[in-house]
């Protein structure tokens, strides 16, 4: 199958090309701001499936709507006709295509352009009135609020909110590449002209721009928001995403003594935090119980010796473990515990705690073995 893809270097193109190479489509053509008019013709008569992303939505003048929409989208239609081609065609519209101004009326046209093209060749169409995309590769500063705000917030620029309760909604890059690839893989059965990309996550502007500034403080506090899921998920995706690689690295505190070091990494809201410590030879740590909170230690490198007793019947328990044998050991409440290396070399010990720390309730009682 021979598939070309309009703006192809474009955001939603330069994702879409990605997710049709992995999907194993390899023969994809590209039309992009290089073509002139006869390179577009030969494309558009050669290709099975037609991808028609490109567009205009910020000209330096309103009569550049018609001629990037719907003229453009005319042309390739016409050219199919002509040709006798019943060509498959997704167009990328907006749901700006319902309101009376330069650009929606240009997107109207180009959606009536292929509607006429449907109905006298029987060819399949999809059009999606999309929403806000957001995501990785987004141009900033441009049409995109979200990328604006992404880019913002890392380089400590300002961001002007008119109304931070103004209403967004977002679909994201993925889920519209996932979606338009699956128009190739599994044809969807629907008849209707219009499709849809889901989910469409609804938002604010205030919304996200706590959000993301949330994710810059994270560095600082170390405290992540809950990014494993949904819009969250996408959001802070498309954040870390418009990190410079100068901006891919920070340093967190290090806490150092006789025994050796403490440093913590991440910390949830509603998951405990992660860490890790090191000892030298013969040193132990710990000697102390918990009331509720519990730890996983996973030995990274290194031997050490784990202690335990129950604080109420004294029973005792004791085990050995090798940095290869990647074996997690948890403590219980109610126990007290340390760990002492026994090795020759430096402890390394990865460390997981169901809390975040709490200096005014810390949960640590002193008690040693």
């Amino acid at each position: 199958m021979n598939i070309l893809v309009t703006g192809a270097n474009g955001f939603i193109g330069r994702n879409l090309c990605i997710f049709l190479k992995e999907a194993g489509f390899v023969n994809v053509e590209k039309i992009t701001l290089d073509d002139n008019e006869d390179s577009v013709v030969k494309k558009v008569k050669s290709a099975d499936f037609i991808y028609h992303l490109a567009g205009i939505n910020r000209p330096p003048n309103d009569d550049e709507f018609k001629k990037g929409n719907t003229d453009l989208t005319k042309n390739i239609v016409n050219t199919l006709i002509e040709s006798g081609r019943k060509t498959p065609i997704l167009l990328t519209s907006s749901i700006q295509a319902e309101l009376d101004n330069p650009y929606g009326v240009s997107k109207a046209g180009a959606e009536e352009a292929v509607a006429a093209y449907q109905q006298q060749t029987g060819a399949a169409t999809h059009i999606y009135r999309l929403p806000n995309v957001f995501g990785k590769w987004c141009l900033p500063n441009y049409n995109s609020a979200v990328a604006t705000f992404c880019y913002n917030t890392i380089n400590d620029l300002p961001i002007i909110i008119h109304n931070p309760d103004a209403v967004l909604n977002l679909v994201y890059i993925d889920d519209v590449c996932k979606s338009f690839v699956e128009i190739l893989t599994n044809a969807p059965q629907s008849t209707d002209m219009y499709s849809i990309v889901e989910p469409i996550y609804e938002s604010t502007v205030g919304e996200v721009v706590s959000l993301l500034t949330e994710f810059k403080d994270s560095r600082e506090s170390l405290i992540s928001a809950k990014a494993g899921e949904g819009f969250v998920r996408a959001l802070y995706s498309t954040y870390v995403s418009y990190l410079a690689p100068s901006q891919f690295d920070y340093s967190v505190t290090r806490h150092s003594d006789e025994r050796g070091t403490f440093v913590e990494m991440l910390k949830t809201k509603e998951s405990g935090q992660f860490s890790f410590f090191t000892a030298h030879p013969g040193i132990t740590r710990g000697g102390h119980y918990h009331h509720t909170k519990t730890e996983k230690f996973l030995v990274i490198n290194g031997k050490a010796l784990y202690k335990f007793r129950h604080i109420v019947t004294g029973e005792s328990y004791e085990l050995t473990v090798d940095g290869e044998e990647s074996r997690i050991v948890e403590t219980a409440p109610g126990w007290t515990h340390d760990i002492t290396n026994i090795g020759d070399s430096e402890l390394v010990v990865m460390l997981w705690a169901n809390e975040i720390f709490d200096r005014a309730a810390p949960d640590t009682i002193t008690c040693p073995l």
